[in-house]
């Protein structure tokens, strides 16, 4: 069984402290995601964990053991980076089986190894490749059976799918939590792209500043942000954050905390209804098609901009009054220290 505990982990580049003191624990077969803006240390943090960053305070635990100052090569943890990072003189089954040849396992016990890997990433008919031969999506299966054939204990991702276009970063993800339910390995990836978060991991680890905002499982990090940041760095279009007296407009018999001074609705919570004195009024101010929905630039009476998805047929004419109602259970309260409030 082996998950990892971060206790009060801190990292410092001269002057500059990096990450701020981490306290996280990763339960055995987890899929954890940390997530944050860049700059807010989640690349540091795995690296940190993977040995390729000292540790300045703090413990860190993979299984039971303390392995701050144990090398990378023997933390039972393989890493795949954003750039692939492959030998380009080495054909695929070369590639995947260079880390085994260096730790000197056996020629048949190597071929065995990447065969499996192979086969379970559907690798097998481009063994004989060298990576110049191989699309972005197969070179990032490279890496990732490379990684496999080790039989690591944790799986460490930086960014896998940076360098991938829209269509294979979709395939990609999915291949990724394919492999994540067949090995049953801790995992844990780094990314910026929320979405990407929200439909891989077990768990989310948002970070900001170095500092962890908020951790839980993606529903629970949609449904109760626990403050401002949380709330709009998760879902997209972003939630929309109105003065707290907005609430009654929005949602009949919706009444504020006292202490709270906005109130957030996703855009996709909001409904079009016919403007009137006992509702949230509005002009459209854009429109974005989509396809299968339209997002709405509401301008609203404070000059500030709403966002609404709508996925009606019969969209409302530019310029046009429109107003805006949501359940009272999708509206979420936040106080003056930006922590969210009793929904």
């Amino acid at each position: 069984m082996t998950g990892l505990v971060l206790k009060d982990l801190k990292k410092r580049f001269g002057g500059t402290q990096v990450i701020r003191g981490v306290d996280l624990a990763i339960e055995d077969g987890e899929f954890v995601v940390f997530v944050g803006p860049s700059g807010c240390g989640k690349s540091t943090l795995l690296r940190m964990i993977s040995g390729l960053e000292d540790i300045t305070s703090g413990e860190l635990y993979i299984g039971d053991r303390l392995v701050n100052d144990v090398q990378a090569a023997k933390r039972g943890v393989a890493m795949v980076f954003q750039s692939y990072a492959l030998y380009p003189h080495l054909n695929v089954r070369d590639n995947m089986g260079f880390g085994l040849k260096v730790r000197k396992v056996p020629a048949a016990e190597r071929e065995r190894r990447v065969n499996e890997a192979a086969a379970t990433l559907k690798l097998d008919a481009l063994l004989h490749r060298y990576p110049r031969e191989l699309s972005g999506g197969q070179r990032q299966r490279v890496a990732i059976g490379r990684a496999i054939v080790g039989n690591p204990d944790v799986f460490l991702f930086d960014e896998p799918l940076s360098n991938l276009d829209a269509e294979l970063r979709v395939h990609m993800r999915s291949e990724i939590a394919s492999l994540h339910k067949r090995l049953s390995t801790t995992m844990v990836y780094v990314t910026h792209d929320q979405i990407e978060a929200m439909t891989l991991a077990d768990k989310i680890v948002v970070l900001r500043d170095g500092l962890i905002e908020q951790v839980g499982s993606p529903r629970e990090l949609y449904e109760r942000p626990g403050n401002l940041f949380v709330a709009q760095f998760i879902g997209s279009p972003k939630m929309n954050i109105l003065p707290a007296a907005s609430a009654r407009l929005l949602a009949p018999f919706a009444t504020p905390p006292a202490s709270a001074e906005s109130v957030g609705v996703r855009p996709e919570h909001l409904a079009v209804v016919e403007p009137s004195d006992n509702v949230l009024r509005g002009k459209i101010a854009l429109s974005e098609y989509t396809g299968a929905v339209t997002l709405m630039h509401v301008e609203l009476p404070n000059g500030q901009t709403c966002l609404v998805v709508h996925d009606g047929k019969d969209l409302p004419a530019f310029g046009s009054e429109i107003g805006l109602m949501a359940d009272r259970q999708n509206l979420h309260f936040f106080d003056r220290n930006q922590m969210a409030a009793q929904q």
